[in-house]
């Protein structure tokens, strides 16, 4: 049951341009690999290559490198997208935001090989990562992680494991893949892309972009998600905006280029302690500050109270020890004597606590039937939005779910 589920949504969430947009071309006198069927500016330097991935896959990558950049964005693209249809935002990207920009095809999706899982997707990533690292030299500080609807799960799996990862960028991100069908207050165990329990863990600063009027993954998603980030920065909310039209909106590259602009001044940061005393530093960044200056003076600020805390405790024991052994010569008979007062209340809270277990152990098969139901109640309502069902019936009490020559009885 688990692994038919898996696969079920599995099939949903992936859905690679069949045909692909492009075909991978070499140049006999360089050697170098280039994407056909693209527009290649003159000024954009881009490098085509093919990655082995750990699950065994090769997948095709491209690097658009900026002479002026200091800063790399590691872009996961959407569905129903590949490296030929997402060229020419990535060129305009690295341009205009003035950065260095690595794309890359899932497995199965335009010319990479294999086929496309949540677990290939993470594979896939993970190889485009250590391209940076390996490849170009670029390190963990100077990468920003970029992930696009789907590509927000591969983009967070990666972003809680890199510490030191300057920012993240989530545009139009869900919550999971089950919650896109489905508002469950709970994640469950076959759920994909479980992305509401991850974003609390990453210690970055976080922008995250959405439409009001996405009808394919719902606004509420993304908000939610910004709510959950422990290093927020002001969102940008697109109103009226869909789930394939925002970088159509003027405010989509000028808010980008804000956060870029806020992410280039903070200081390189090299572990997590370190992070956490400078969390009011993006605070001030969201604000548009602008101002490294003010910057420092709120970390000093900050940090000054709980110093003069400790030189002062330092002078206080000797007066606290006196009165303390005053007090433990006070207090020890009248401890003494409420001590067996509270053991004889503890007896009688025993009786009744023994009777109180033995309802629950009549309850608890009650509640586990409950809890039964509400999982199959799930599951169906997983199933009926996703369309896999081909037919359903009902015998009184009893309801029929049929997909293909499985049935459930329910």
């Amino acid at each position: 049951m688990g692994t038919a589920t898996s696969s079920m949504a599995a099939k949903f969430a992936f859905y690679p341009p069949n045909p692909p947009s492009y075909n991978i071309l070499v140049d006999e006198e360089s050697g170098k690999m280039r994407i056909s069927d693209v527009h290649q500016r003159d000024d954009v330097d881009v490098d085509v290559l093919k990655l082995t991935t750990k699950k065994g896959n090769e997948i095709v990558a491209m690097y658009m490198k900026n002479a002026s950049a200091s800063l790399t964005v590691l872009y996961s693209h959407g569905n129903a997208a590949d490296l030929g249809l997402m060229f020419h935002i990535f060129s305009e990207l690295s341009l205009h935001l003035n950065v260095n920009l690595m794309g890359y095809d899932y497995s199965g999706y335009g010319r990479s090989s294999g086929k496309a899982s949540e677990q290939d997707t993470y594979a896939d990533i993970e190889a485009a990562y250590k391209c940076l690292e390996e490849t170009y030299g670029v390190k963990e500080e100077d990468i920003i992680l970029y992930g696009q609807s789907v590509g927000s799960g591969p983009t967070l799996e990666l972003a809680v494991r890199l510490p030191q990862l300057r920012a993240v960028i989530l545009h139009s991100p869900i919550l999971s893949g089950l919650r896109v069908m489905y508002p469950v207050k709970r994640t469950f165990w076959f759920d994909i892309y479980k992305n509401i329990d991850k974003i609390p863990l990453v210690q970055c600063p976080v922008l995250v972009i959405h439409g009001t009027d996405d009808d394919v993954v719902d606004f509420s998603h993304g908000k939610q998600l910004w709510e959950l980030c422990k290093d927020k920065y002001e969102p940008l909310w697109l109103k009226g905006g869909n789930h394939c039209n925002l970088e159509l909106y003027p405010e989509y590259l000028r808010h980008l280029r804000k956060f870029i602009s806020a992410i280039e001044k903070l200081p390189r940061l090299r572990n997590v302690s370190e992070r956490k005393t400078t969390d009011e530093v993006v605070v001030a960044e969201s604000s548009s500050s602008g101002n490294n200056t003010t910057e420092q003076v709120i970390i000093l600020d900050k940090s000054r109270p709980s110093t003069d805390l400790r030189e002062k405790d330092k002078g206080r024991p000797s007066i606290g020890q006196r009165s303390e052994k005053s007090r433990l010569s006070t207090d020890s008979s009248s401890r003494e004597k409420s001590r067996s007062s509270t053991d004889k209340r503890d007896k009688s809270r025993k009786s009744v606590d023994r009777s109180g277990k033995a309802r629950n152990s009549v309850d608890q098969p009650e509640r586990a039937r409950n809890s039964f139901d509400r999982s199959v109640e799930t599951i169906k309502m997983f199933y009926f939005h996703h369309h896999f069902y081909s037919s359903f019936s009902c015998y009184g009490n009893l309801q029929v779910w049929r997909y293909g020559e499985v049935s459930w009885i329910v």
